[in-house]
Order: structure tokens, then sequence, then C-alpha cells
């Protein structure tokens, strides 16, 4: 009997529901406190996780989750890096 591997899933911080990794848009915040997208997934840091929806990326602007959830102030062009993940425009800069 072959043994399925396990999906891993993570918990998205603006609707609270389990997705698998690969559905969600990793954020991070590092030592230095600098706050960034993280699409590989593997960056050392604080990390946090948003649905691929632009309507999730909208309501997580608008109740500031990402400044509670790392404890600083967010740039507004973080949101504008994560619609482009959402749209596949994302380069890593």
């Amino acid at each position: 009997m072959v043994k399925k591997k396990k999906v891993p899933e993570r918990k998205c911080i603006v609707t609270n529901e389990m997705r698998p990794k690969k559905e969600l848009i990793r954020v991070v915040r590092n030592k230095e406190g600098e706050v960034f997208v993280d699409p590989s997934g593997k960056k050392n840091g604080r990390g946090a996780y948003l649905s691929k929806d632009k309507e999730v990326i909208e309501q997580a602007k608008q109740t500031n989750v990402l400044n509670r959830t790392f404890n600083t102030e967010v740039d507004a062009s973080l949101y504008e890096d994560l619609l482009q993940v959402v749209e596949g425009t994302y380069h890593e800069s």
C-alpha cells in the first residue's frame, strides 16, 4: 500500500481557514524589522500567510491585520506587491 504524502497546510490570517501552503502567499518580517513578500516560502523570519485572493488582500489592508501580526508599521507598497502576486506579475527586487 502506497502512503499518500501529507500536504502542508497553513492558516490565512484574514479568513482563518486552513489551506494548502501552495494556495497562500507568505509575508515575512526578518530580524531587521523589514516586512516583505516571500514567494519562495523559505526565507528566514516570522511568517504570516494570506490567501491568493484580491478581496482578502484588500481586507488585510483595511483592517491592518499585518501591522498587528508583525507588531510593526507595514508599508502600503507591500499590499501592491501582494496584489501583483495574485495577478501573477510580481518580480522580486
